[in-house]
């Protein structure tokens, strides 16, 4: 069977990637996006499907469900015309045009399942997590991977809160907590911060921050409905403890979803796709990046539906570019 063609593919289904499908078919360029099953972990629409309250993004004053947001994302994807495609792509080939696809199950087949002019990939990024016991009971019921996405939650409001890691990350989201929270404890694995020089001396020096060095948590402990305490151990003296709270954040790093385009195309040192500043292009054309894969900085819904219409907008003037291209060389 040949390959099913499209003008532009969208890889992605959190708010970068319905957000170009929006303004893709709106520029009727008939985009398909694959939305993926349980790639990179999450469901259809990514990350904000394991989140509650979203109080942070626009046009919704009374919050909205982080599930129900992407829903209505997809609902318009498809109004305007986006085809979507519950498959997950395991295999792209970005060395020549029409770019190849191949859809899970079929990576080991020659011929791709599908190909494409020009690619959007919006596959985001996941935070770190520990995993700890207790975690699945309490991961959004007083865990976290995100402190301004989350720290408003009533629930956290003056109360003990605990952010886990070392680095500017976590010194920044333990700050921005103390606005919320009654104290905020942080707990470092090693007997320094890894932050800089700057940003530890703004962390240790705020009277509402209490930092732990050689702690490491060991269990997230509740009442079954809600998290109220984190217990530790010392790494050098092996003293055990807990510490009263009603919220943990992790803040110990994200993970890019690159294995599509890892050695295909130009990637920082921490695995986010490069982009060409202010755009959404990388290094190879026809190839755009869009979302939590490629900004590992804001990380907030709202910038990556930003990215995602950025995106669009390069991927629509580079087909069309294309196009005059080919009217030219008849």
């Amino acid at each position: 069977m040949a390959p099913q063609h499209r003008q532009v593919a969208v890889i992605g289904s959190g708010p970068a990637g319905h957000t170009a499908a929006i303004y893709l078919a709106r520029a009727n360029l008939e985009p398909i996006v694959f939305e993926g099953m349980m790639a990179n972990g999450f469901a259809p629409g990514g990350q904000l499907t394991t989140t509650t309250d979203v109080e942070n993004f626009p046009g919704f004053p009374k919050g909205v469900m982080g599930g129900e947001l992407m829903d209505l994302m997809r609902a318009q994807s498809e109004n305007c015309g986006a085809v979507i495609e519950t498959e997950t792509i395991t295999k792209i080939d970005t060395s020549s045009r029409p770019f190849k696809i191949w859809r899970e199950g079929s990576e080991d087949q020659a011929e791709p399942t599908d190909t494409a002019d020009a690619l959007v990939i919006a596959t985001g990024a996941s935070a770190r997590r520990m995993y700890l016991p207790g975690e699945d009971i309490y991961w959004q019921n007083g865990i976290s991977a995100c402190a301004v996405c989350d720290g408003a939650v009533p629930i956290f409001r003056n109360k003990p809160l605990v952010v886990i890691g070392g680095g500017d990350s976590a010194a920044e989201e333990a700050i921005y907590l103390t606005k919320y929270g009654s104290m905020v404890h942080v707990l470092v694995r090693r007997d320094q911060l890894r932050a800089s020089k700057v940003m530890a001396k703004r962390l240790l020096a705020h009277p509402k921050v209490t930092v732990h060095f050689n702690v490491s948590p060991t269990d997230a402990l509740g009442d079954g409905n809600l998290l109220n305490a984190v217990a530790f151990v010392n790494n050098v003296t092996k003293e055990v403890g807990k510490i009263e709270a009603n919220g943990l954040f992790y803040a110990i790093g994200h993970d890019p979803a690159n294995a599509l385009v890892k050695g295909q195309v130009d990637l920082d040192e921490d695995g986010y796709i490069k982009t060409i500043p202010g755009s959404s292009e990388t290094n190879v054309p026809g190839l755009f990046a869009a979302g939590d894969v490629q900004d590992k900085r804001y990380r907030q819904a709202v910038t990556s539906a930003g990215s995602g219409c950025m995106a669009a907008l390069d991927a629509e003037r580079f087909l069309s570019e294309l196009e005059s291209e080919a009217a030219e060389t008849k």
